[in-house]
């Protein structure tokens, strides 16, 4: 008989092929081995019928934010709204705007702390109280300092977070990562301390920790933390790598509780695959400490509202084919190097593999070797969907060493389902190779309907290698096929690139990088001599279409006359994330109408900050969660360096009425 997968310590072997489409599962049910076997995702539709994809159930999303103004009023417009909405709202029980079918009022008598009621057709739909400043603080409780085996003493600062409604009542969540002060970059040698994942709710709640114990490295390479709908529940989940140590929301324990695969560099002898002990090169030793390259590995799925642990299996993709300890040499001749710089950068995303239903997407390298897995988390169970692998025999050439250090998700075909867009190559979303430019490896991606006048999506991209791109330092492409449509020249690392509508006057976006002084409009026409200096983050804050630059702990605004940005908002006393990165925790449509907040930590990251706009707007569009592109990419905006969501149509100035498809609203009984 066929058991489940589970995992069983050093026991538990999984190896895949091989074939880009072809998985074996050791001691597992036959049934997750066809890559294409769908059965425990959805009954497929007919030919004719449009794919209807899940999305959540939001409330109203409710919010009153004090500006110089008076206090700003948004709310939610959902899927499934018509035009003949009639909204009315009242402050402290009296009603101050008839405000019809538009999601926002600025209230220039409302005062911090008075009471806002909403109604829908004369019937109450949701209320809250006005903010007390211009943000929402919620407090956290850091893990408390640790120190590492050779003596160094570290603390814990807040880092990336993710949204979710854990608990099913419409309202979203915060999922926040903590990562010690020693976290690395797989470049570096060095101990970590214990990465963790704590939930609060917008109340400022604390609904549990999950520890990822010292057998998962901490840095913005090594834990990409899924948090999504998975299971069709109306309730988010949290999908990761795991390993032996983990403990979960409710203190069970993962694998073997005893294990340490950290290495300690070159007190144990390291050896290579023929039992030969490896020189003892200082350099190689201390590459090697504190990395964690032998043990099993897991994927785990955590219940959102209790961070308990819902079903783990090993996981894949492996450091080698049926082998949780492979050699140095192994290594070497797998990823390219046998310290783990290449084998342990993970990336990690959700995609509408069926149309219908989410996936995740575990990815593990990208400079040479790639191997991309996607899972179900179906009925309380995980199963693999497919697993790609660049260098499977029948691999056309070219699909590896092409990721970027972050991916996108989208339907790039309008087949209805998602591929996935691995920096300079695609995937089908079958896990089939889609195509590759061969530009090789990159920094910054974008992925949207950037030049409204192409049919179809386009990317923007930077790339870091020029013997690989032959020149290219950042190019625009179309999506269905990969065509180059236009690209600027580099001789050197492009580490930026940013691609959105700042400029009314051209349509599309706009796009610069690092390696030119030029503003390039959607067709790759230069329109100034001078573009933004900061070349980092977006988000939709003031009341026009265009979009805002979000830099560090600063918003700004592209003036076109001057070639200047102008700041909107500078967020004094809190600090952004990732280094140089200078990005923020989060940046999301989570409250209100469907401009963006954006969450930062507190300097002392004793607490979070969420700032959403003051500022009016005459525009009333669609919750961008409930675009599923964008959702997507709130899940997988922590994955490495981090990048900005963008919809799966073109928002900006003059743009068409956004696309209504097909969707099926969860909500949780």
């Amino acid at each position: 008989m066929n058991q489940p997968c589970t995992p069983s310590g050093r026991r538990t072997r999984l190896a895949y092929l091989a074939l880009p489409l072809a998985l074996s599962l050791a001691g597992c049910s036959a049934d997750n081995q066809s890559p294409t076997n769908t059965s425990a995702t959805s009954s497929a539709a007919p030919a004719d019928t449009p794919l209807a994809r899940q999305i959540e159930h939001l409330d109203r999303g409710l919010l009153a934010v004090p500006g110089p103004e008076g206090i700003l009023v948004s709310w939610r417009r959902l899927y499934g709204d018509n035009e003949s909405l009639n909204f009315s709202l009242y402050r402290n029980g009296n009603r101050v705007a008839t405000a019809g079918n538009h999601t926002n009022f600025l209230d220039r008598e409302g005062a911090p702390g008075d009471a806002y009621e909403l109604h829908l057709d004369q019937q109450s739909v949701a209320s809250t109280e006005a903010w007390q400043q211009g943000y929402l603080e919620i407090p956290l409780t850091p893990p408390a300092d640790g120190v590492t085996p050779d003596g160094e003493h570290y603390s814990y600062t807040a880092n990336d977070a993710s949204v979710g409604d854990l608990t099913g009542d419409g309202r979203y969540e915060i999922i926040l990562k903590w990562d010690p002060t020693n976290a690395k970059d797989n470049s570096q040698g060095g101990y970590t301390g214990n990465a963790f994942l704590d939930a609060y709710t917008l109340d400022g709640e604390k609904l549990w920790r999950i520890d990822l114990g010292r057998n998962i490295r901490s840095g913005a390479h090594y834990t990409q933390f899924m948090v999504y709908d998975f299971d069709g529940d109306g309730m988010a989940q949290i999908a990761m790598k795991t390993a032996d140590g983990t403990i979960d929301g409710q203190g069970h324990v993962i694998g073997d509780p005893e294990a340490n695969w950290v290495s300690d560099g070159g007190k144990t002898e390291v050896r290579d695959r023929t039992g030969s002990v490896v020189t003892s090169d200082g350099r190689l030793m201390g590459q090697l400490k504190g990395r964690i390259l032998t043990g099993p590995e897991y994927f785990s799925v955590f219940d959102g509202r209790t961070g308990r642990v819902l079903d783990t299996v090993p996981y894949i993709p492996q450091r080698a084919p049926g082998n949780d300890n492979p050699s140095i040499e192994e290594m070497k001749d797998i990823w390219g190097d046998g310290y783990g710089n290449r084998s342990e950068r993970y990336l990690a995303g959700v995609g509408y593999l069926d149309g219908e239903r989410p996936s995740v997407i575990m990815a593990r390298g990208y400079y040479a070797r790639t191997v991309v897995a996607a899972y179900d988390f179906r009925d309380g169970k995980i199963s693999t969907r497919w697993v790609f692998d660049s260098s499977a025999p029948d691999m056309p050439e070219n699909f590896g060493g092409q990721g970027n250090h972050q991916l996108s998700i989208a339907d790039i075909d309008g087949d209805g389902k998602d591929e996935i867009v691995y920096g300079a190559m695609a995937i089908d979303h079958d896990g089939s190779p889609k195509w590759t430019t061969g530009l090789g490896h990159g920094d910054a991606l974008h992925v949207s309907n950037l030049n409204p006048e192409n049919p179809g999506l386009e990317a923007f991209g930077v790339y870091e290698s020029m013997r690989d791109s032959g020149g290219i330092g950042s190019a625009m492409l179309r999506l269905s096929d990969g065509k180059i449509l236009w690209s600027t020249p580099a001789e050197k690392d492009v580490g930026r690139g940013v691609a959105i509508d700042i400029d009314p006057r051209h349509p599309g976006a706009e796009a610069w990088a690092t390696n030119s002084n030029n503003l390039y409009n959607a067709k790759g026409e230069v329109i100034a001599d001078t573009r933004p200096r900061q070349v980092n983050f977006a988000i939709w804050w003031d009341g026009d279409l265009l979009r805002e630059i979000l830099d560090d702990t600063t918003i700004s605004k592209w003036d076109w006359h001057t070639n200047t940005t102008v700041p909107l908002l500078e967020a004094t006393g809190t600090l952004s994330n990732n280094g140089t990165k200078a990005t923020p925790s989060l940046s999301a449509d989570i409250l209100g109408d469907w401009r963006e907040e954006v969450i930062l930590r507190a300097e002392d990251n004793r607490s979070l900050r969420i700032y959403s706009t003051p500022i009016p707007t005459e525009h009333s569009l669609t919750t961008l969660m409930h675009d599923t592109q964008y959702r997507v990419a709130i899940a997988w905006q922590n994955t490495a360096y981090n990048q900005p969501p963008h919809p799966s149509f073109f928002l900006g100035h003059g743009m068409d009425t956004p696309p209504n498809p097909a969707r099926r609203v969860v909500k949780a009984e």
